[in-house]
Parts: structure tokens; C-alpha cells; sequence
């Protein structure tokens, strides 16, 4: 016989999970619940606070109105944040240091380590020094933008009076620039060595620009097998050639002509990029933006037609075949992710703000009903945990391997589960409970036994 748990509907209902192993435990309607799906545990105050832990994968989460405030830690890694704005981070190094972060973005940064090398104070735009921020290795700055030194990789970049002058210097390169009047870069040929010894070619350039962007004159891939060639005196013509490419454009953005080589194809834009058409082995594309667009290759799809009202893109690279179909963005969409090697197939399907519907690579499904914000940010752990149980009307799911299916009804107001072993229902706040099983059926009116019968039999059982 099936489980003979307390059932009343909003107030208080416990149930196993469908599409998982594990328990769940709702309570005050959306306000409460506590659930256990494999090791995974989590427990949430909808949409006050929510706290997940996994100790299998050492991981913790924690939302405080999400997401004005979350903490997150994996491993020995960790990191709350406020708004994105402040943040306090922490964690070990490739070395095994402990380090600690703090950021008041974007006026304070702060980072400190048993290494003082990797220690790092910013208090913009005053005076500091950052390491792997903001996109580069290491900056340093005194009154920016008076002064301002960036690195990355083995490229340093002085700037006096941001963004008018700079020197820069590398490996074989040096250069300059008095922004936008002139500015001149000329980099030799080097080689790289990778992490097993390898050594590649590194191609050199030259660039120099007058009142940019009106003139400049680039030469790139210098040493390399394409060398590329451009000089632009905009918006009248552009020209770059190379071996493998030629584009040509007059009164830019207006005309453009283009011979891909190397990807076999031929392509003529004006004005770009509303209309564009291309023909060729490698690329075919017909656009007349928004009215209709259409373009493909041997992997890649993309068609619209009075964008945004309709838009299609598919990438087709086996064994991975991907479609997504939007109309007006986020009001419509349906995703199709499949295995061409197992037939196995994913679907989600969403409908905003009604509903969101999902079928994994092994047919679960599961259709929630008002959906106001999924659509937009799916897959979002914080948003399904934090926000989903509050407008979630009615959510059926089905497990065709385990044969299990439920559906419920404005938070238990009505509930039903089905396995191929047992039925149950429950209504009006568990006024009305009915179960049944391979060897019994009871029957709860306002939470008093009525009815307790072995089917095979038809004998009343002991009440």
C-alpha cells in the first residue's frame, strides 16, 4: 500500500518528487517548502530566502530576495553579493593561498593573499592596482584618467588623459597614438611556445590611423599565410585584400562587395546590414531587414521574417542538432536540442507570461502554468527556486520511466499522483483524500476514515 501521509492541500502537504528521487514538503501554500531530491537538499521561505546544499559537490546557496543578496560557495570558493555592486569573494589560489575579495563596484577593489604578490587596493579614480579585473592581467592608475597603466599578456599600455594618448609595448611590439588624430602601431614577427613545447608563428602588424575613423592603414598577419592589407579613407571607400579575402566598399555603409576565398563564397551588402546577399559554398544569405532575412551554411541556419515578429536559428554539427523558434523575442519560444547519434531529444516551449513547458533526453516532462518571467531568464536556479512557487497555478509532470505522474492545482488545493502501483487524491485542503493501491483503497472525508477496502476482496480492513 502506498505511503499513508497527511495531506491539507495549501496548509500542509508532503509528497515524493516525480521526475527525481526524493521527498517534498509544502506548507502555507507557496510560502514553505522542503525538499530532498537525491543529495541535493533545499529549503525556502518563497521569495524572503532559499538555502540549497549539495554535499556530494561541496556546494552551498543561499538568496535573500533574489537577487538583491546571494551567497554561493563551491569547494573552498565563495562569493556574496549585494545587487552586483558589492561583493565579498574568496578562495584558493593555483598555489593552495587562501585569498580573500572585496569589490564596491566599480569605485573600490581589494584583494589579500599570504602571497603579498597577489595583494591588490583600487579606490577609483583616485590611486590603486588590479590584478585579472576588468578584462585585463594587471592596471594601474593615479587620478585616472591622468594616468593609467594596463597589461595583458605581454602587452603594456600606458594612457595619459584617457582615451586621447597612449604608448604601448610588447614582445616585438611598440606603438603610439594622440586619439583621434593620429596614432601609429608596428609589431614583428614572433613566435609562441605552448605549455608542451610547441612554437607557433605570431603575426606582425602595422596600423596607422589620421582623424580616426575617416583614414587608416592596416597591414596584418604579417609572416603568416594571409597577410591582410586594408586602407579606408571613410565614409568614401575601403579596400583590404588578401589571399584568401577581398572586400571593397564605396560610401560605407551604403555599398560593399565581398570575396570570401577561403570560406567560397561572394557577398554584396548595401546598406549594410539591412540588405545583404551572398552566394557560394560556405555562405548563402538573402536579407531585407526586417522585412525577411535567410541565411545558412553547412552548419548554421538563421531566417527572420518582419523581426522580431518571427525568428529561426538551427546549428546543425552532429551529433548536435539545435533549433529555436521566437516570436517577439520572449513571448513565444520553442528550443529543440537533439542527439543525431541516439535520437534522444530535449524540448522546452514557452509561452509568456502563461506558461512554460519541458521534456528532458529522457521524456520527463513538466508544464508549470503562468509563467511570467521563465521565458525570459530560463534555466535560472535562483528565479526557480526564489520566485516560480508563487505563480506557479498548476504544474503537471510526468516520469515515463518510472511510469509516476502528478499534477496540482493552486498549491495543493487539488493534487494527484499516479504510479503503476498506486493512485492518490487529495482536494479542498485534504477535506477529500482518496487512495489506492495493489492491496487496499481508503477513502478520507474531512480527515475521518470512511472507507478502507482490500480491492481483491471487497473486506473492510480495520479502521
Amino acid at each position: 500500500m502506498a505511503e499513508d501521509i497527511f495531506h491539507a492541500g495549501l496548509f500542509y502537504d508532503q509528497f515524493p518528487l516525480t521526475l527525481d528521487s526524493g521527498r517534498r514538503t509544502e506548507a502555507i501554500g507557496p510560502l514553505f517548502y522542503n525538499q530532498q531530491k537525491e543529495s541535493e537538499r533545499t529549503w525556502a521561505l518563497p521569495p524572503i530566502f532559499s538555502h540549497d546544499t549539495d554535499p556530494t559537490v561541496e556546494s552551498r546557496e543561499e538568496d535573500f530576495i533574489y537577487p538583491l543578496l546571494t551567497y554561493e560557495s563551491y569547494g573552498h570558493e565563495y562569493r556574496w553579493q549585494f545587487l552586483q555592486l558589492l561583493s565579498f569573494a574568496g578562495g584558493q589560489d593555483p598555489e593552495g593561498n587562501g585569498e580573500t575579495r572585496f569589490t564596491l563596484f566599480p569605485f573600490y577593489f581589494q584583494q589579500r593573499s599570504p602571497d603579498t604578490n597577489a595583494n591588490y587596493t583600487a579606490l577609483i579614480p583616485f590611486y590603486g592596482h588590479l590584478q585579472h579585473r576588468l578584462w585585463r592581467d594587471k592596471i594601474f592608475f593615479v587620478m585616472f584618467p591622468l594616468y593609467g597603466q594596463s597589461q595583458k599578456r605581454d602587452v603594456v599600455t600606458d594612457n595619459y588623459l584617457f582615451p586621447f594618448f597612449h604608448l604601448r609595448h610588447g614582445d616585438g611590439l611598440s606603438g603610439w597614438q594622440f586619439w583621434p588624430l593620429v596614432g601609429n602601431e608596428h609589431k614583428e614577427v614572433t613566435t609562441l611556445t605552448n605549455g608542451f613545447g610547441d612554437t607557433s608563428i605570431s603575426g606582425g602588424h602595422d596600423i596607422f590611423f589620421a582623424l580616426w575613423p575617416f583614414y587608416f592603414k592596416t597591414t596584418e598577419g604579417i609572416g603568416t599565410e594571409d597577410p591582410a592589407k586594408t586602407w579606408a579613407l571613410l565614409p568614401f571607400y575601403l579596400q583590404m585584400r588578401s589571399p584568401k579575402r577581398d572586400v571593397t566598399d564605396g560610401l560605407w555603409p551604403f555599398f560593399s562587395w565581398i570575396d570570401d576565398r577561403g570560406k567560397k563564397y561572394h557577398e554584396w551588402q548595401g546598406p549594410w546590414p539591412f540588405v545583404v546577399f551572398a552566394r557560394g559554398e560556405g555562405k548563402t544569405t538573402s536579407r531585407v531587414w526586417p522585412l525577411f532575412s535567410q541565411s545558412h551554411n553547412a552548419t548554421l541556419e538563421s531566417d527572420s521574417y518582419l523581426w522580431p515578429i518571427y525568428t529561426f536559428k538551427r546549428t546543425h554539427a552532429d551529433p548536435l542538432d539545435l533549433q529555436r523558434t521566437r516570436i517577439f523575442f520572449y513571448v513565444y519560444g520553442n528550443t529543440v536540442e537533439k542527439n543525431t547519434a541516439t535520437g534522444a531529444e530535449k524540448r522546452r516551449v514557452d509561452m509568456l507570461p502563461f506558461f512554460t513547458y519541458h521534456r528532458d533526453f529522457n521524456g520527463n516532462t513538466r508544464l508549470q502554468i503562468f509563467a511570467p518571467v521563465e521565458p525570459a531568464v530560463p534555466n535560472n536556479r535562483g528565479i526557480e527556486r526564489n520566485w516560480s512557487p508563487l505563480w506557479s497555478f498548476w504544474v503537471a509532470e510526468n516520469n515515463p520511466q518510472t511510469g509516476a505522474s502528478s499534477q496540482s492545482l493552486l498549491w495543493n488545493l487539488y493534487r494527484r499522483e499516479t504510479t503503476p502501483a498506486s493512485k492518490k487524491c487529495s482536494l479542498l485542503f485534504g477535506l477529500f483524500q482518496y487512495q489506492s493501491g495493489t492491496d487496499m483503497k481508503t477513502l478520507r472525508l474531512f480527515y475521518i476514515p470512511v472507507m478502507n477496502t482490500h480491492p481483491k476482496t471487497g473486506r473492510l480492513a480495520d479502521l
